[in-house]
């Protein structure tokens, strides 16, 4: 498909809205350049980094957030499994391996195509819908890895939705 090349100037950096939003709630983090930025955010299971970067080449702001779960060899066939069923009920977003470290990550971008500028609430959408993410299957992926469950056992343990009150 062409596409029309045009040198396009923005307004904002997203990171900046990001670091402003950490800042916000006050989260640790670091920028490594202009473009780049990582969070430390403590969840209810696991605390999370958040790695956060421009690509200005595709005009997207891209998200990664990881916890500290390895798989190991004998359990990967499994958390493959895993992440396919989850993923399948996903709108937003992906889980997938980050291959170099054997870890599960979610992984998701804000396409801002044609000079489209990020609001306030895109980007803070961006890292609650990661959060949350994280936060709905941790016990899922620690059961596939830590107690030998399949994916079914797994998914069913976690993914239960409560009716009524108590």
């Amino acid at each position: 498909m062409a596409h029309i090349d045009v040198d396009i100037d923005r307004l904002a950096n997203p990171v900046d809205t990001i670091e402003q939003l950490a800042t916000i709630n006050d989260w640790s983090f670091e920028r490594s350049g202009e473009d780049d930025i990582a969070i430390s955010v403590s969840g209810t299971w696991a605390d999370y980094s958040v790695s956060i970067s421009w690509m200005d080449d595709v005009e997207s702001l891209h998200i990664a957030c990881s916890f500290d779960l390895k798989v190991p060899d004998n359990r990967q066939v499994e958390v493959l499994r895993l992440l396919n069923r989850i993923n399948e009920g996903m709108w937003i977003g992906h889980f997938d391996i980050w291959s170099e470290q054997g870890s599960v990550m979610y992984r998701h971008s804000l396409l801002l195509s044609g000079g489209a500028e990020a609001n306030d609430r895109q980007c803070e959408a961006l890292l609650e819908t990661a959060l949350e993410a994280c936060e709905r299957h941790y016990q899922a992926f620690q059961f596939v890895v830590w107690a030998g469950k399949t994916t079914d056992e797994a998914l069913a343990a976690v993914l239960f939705d409560t009716m009524g009150e108590a």
